[in-house]
């Protein structure tokens, strides 16, 4: 079958989780700046949360413009990507509430951990199936990036817990930071 309904899908849960993540930011009920002050972690987690999943949103729009073909394992390695993406919401709001202390940073990373692992998985199903010389294995190559941003999480897991919260939260803005500019791999491939 091909790409354009598990695209759709995927485009649609998306658009959901980042509603959902904004429906966390509750209006004060006071018309001053200090009342809005007061919200600064839940909008700071959000803002880092949005970013992440338009991340997300673009690398897997490319990924599956490079797909030719869908198979049942590829669906359920996509639905396995957005169970992760939709526990977002959750411990975005639950760090933001908290003002980033340390359990809710370490299970928002674990969280972006999960993410990541879910994200390759898909990759690495669709390169099965479209073969290791097809358009996605071309185009990641050695895919530094996807293989050292688990690490990255790891490590912003372990600070959280094993220091502070606020060096956790170091390593996970260093990877959206790294994958901010959209991975153009994918797309020299399409055009050479």
């Amino acid at each position: 079958m091909d790409t354009r309904r598990l695209e759709a899908f995927s485009d649609g849960v998306l658009a959901i989780i980042i509603t959902i993540m904004v429906l966390e930011l509750k209006v004060p009920h006071e018309a001053t700046l200090a009342a809005l002050h007061a919200l600064w972690p839940v909008f700071l987690s959000y803002v880092l949360s949005f970013i992440y999943i338009g991340i997300y949103w673009n690398n897997h729009h490319h990924m599956i413009h490079v797909t030719g073909r869908v198979t049942g394992g590829i669906l359920w390695a996509n639905l396995h990507l957005l169970f992760w993406l939709s526990l977002l919401p959750f411990s975005t709001g639950w760090m933001g509430e908290n003002q980033f202390a340390r359990w809710p940073t370490v299970v928002y990373g674990v969280n972006l951990l999960a993410c990541a692992i879910a994200y390759m998985i898909l990759e690495y199903r669709i390169i099965a199936v479209e073969g290791a010389d097809g358009p996605l294995a071309e185009a990641i190559g050695r895919d530094l990036k996807g293989k050292l941003s688990p690490l990255f999480y790891i490590g912003g897991i372990a600070a959280a817990l094993l220091w502070q919260p606020v060096g956790g939260m170091a390593f996970f803005v260093a990877v959206a930071l790294v994958w901010l500019v959209p991975d153009r791999r994918i797309e020299r491939t399409i055009a050479g």
